[in-house]
């Protein structure tokens, strides 16, 4: 049974540590963005669910509109005080949670997104963006440029995981809906048995995407995944052992079969913990932590083992 492991291990640019039994390429000759491609005859069967595969969080937050009102993922109080154009400025830096882009982190191996939405207040043409405090890009600009990569890179699957949807009416979730179909046509998979899926026969059948979709909307399209097909636990801490043990419980508890799995192996800040780093932002407070450096090497040193 498969973990889709958020930072289960980290990616070397350019290359991918894999096995290397007749007609498999070496280190140095495969490269991260095909390395679902570059993988062992024998794993080509397994059931994809068995795979460990890496992903991002709020892999859409590389960038984000300061300019933009604030979303509707935030409080009232939130949105009282974004009125001071500093507020937005600071948000921005606990907003951002990723600095490659689509392409530039599927080049890089990641084949899980985790993906929030929303429609922004105003506008008349039911445009939707993603969002994480802030407004990042329009999602059709992120669809293409995903679907750029999957058509130069034939062999490599990716799972989007909408999980969160803000001011959206069924008008909105049909416009989304239809652009998710306008972006990736015939190489969406449709929703199955998880043991069914392997590499070859996704292969075969020329599917590349596989689509959770965390409302009951998903019923009326075959195929969007129901988003328990995929859960995703949550730590909710900031503290890196309370993390590890939860990872390594939750890892424990998943279900052996139905569906995929996700391992958040991430930090959250909590109010206190925004306040104290204001101005440093997430990632000097939390990201490049003295404890998560040393905690969070040991955690992957032995996933890898």
């Amino acid at each position: 049974m498969l973990a889709v492991r958020k930072a289960r291990r980290k990616l070397r640019m350019g290359t991918i540590c894999s096995p290397n039994p007749s007609g498999t390429k070496t280190a140095s000759e495969v490269c991260n963005a095909d390395w679902m491609a570059s993988l062992p005859p024998h794993l080509h069967n397994l059931p994809l669910s068995n795979l460990a595969i890496p992903g991002s969080h709020d892999s859409f937050s590389y960038w984000v509109d300061e300019k933009s009102p604030v979303g509707p993922d935030q409080t009232q109080a939130i949105k009282r005080l974004a009125r001071i154009s500093l507020v937005k400025k600071l948000m921005k830096k606990w907003s951002v949670t990723q600095n490659l882009t689509f392409r530039e982190q599927l080049e890089a191996g990641i084949r899980y997104f985790d993906l929030r939405v929303s429609s922004k207040p105003g506008d008349a043409d039911q445009e939707i963006y993603f969002i994480h405090g802030l407004f990042g890009i329009k999602v059709w600009d992120g669809l293409m440029e995903i679907d750029s990569f999957l058509t130069q890179h034939p062999q490599e699957i990716i799972f989007l995981d909408f999980n969160h949807f803000y001011a959206m009416d069924e008008t909105h979730h049909k416009c989304l809906v239809l652009r998710i179909q306008e972006a990736f046509g015939n190489k969406l998979c449709p929703a199955c048995s998880v043991e069914s899926l392997t590499l070859q026969t996704l292969w075969e059948k020329n599917h590349q995407v596989l689509i959770f979709y965390h409302c009951p909307f998903y019923k009326q399209y075959p195929f969007l995944w129901p988003g328990k097909k995929i859960p995703a636990p949550w730590a909710n801490t900031t503290s890196v052992r309370k993390l590890i043990l939860f990872l390594e419980t939750t890892l424990s508890e998943r279900a052996p079969r139905g569906s995929f799995h996700v391992s958040q192996a991430i930090l959250t800040p909590r109010v206190k913990t925004i306040a104290r780093g204001l101005v440093g932002g997430l990632k000097n407070t939390l990201v490049h932590s003295n404890d998560w450096n040393s905690r969070g090497s040991s955690l992957l040193s032995q996933e890898r083992s």
